[in-house]
C-alpha cells in the first residue's frame, strides 16, 4: 500500500479526535469551537485528497 494514503488515513483519523474529544470542564473548554473547526476542516480535506488519487489510480489502469 502507498505510504501517503496510510498518512491520510491517519490524518482523517486525527480529525474525528479532534471533533470527539471531551473538553468541557478543562482549562481548554474555551478552545472547543477551533479543535472543532480543525477536525472538520482535516476530515474534509484529506478525504478529498484521498477520492482523488483513488480516482487517479482508476483512470490510470
Amino acid at each position: 500500500m502507498d505510504r501517503p494514503v496510510l498518512l491520510f488515513l491517519a490524518a482523517i483519523l486525527a480529525g474525528f479526535a479532534l471533533v470527539k474529544v471531551p473538553l468541557s470542564g478543562t482549562v481548554f473548554a474555551a478552545f472547543t469551537p477551533f479543535t472543532n473547526f480543525i477536525g472538520i476542516l482535516a476530515i474534509l480535506v484529506f478525504s478529498v485528497v484521498l477520492i482523488y488519487k483513488a480516482s487517479l489510480a482508476l483512470l490510470r489502469k
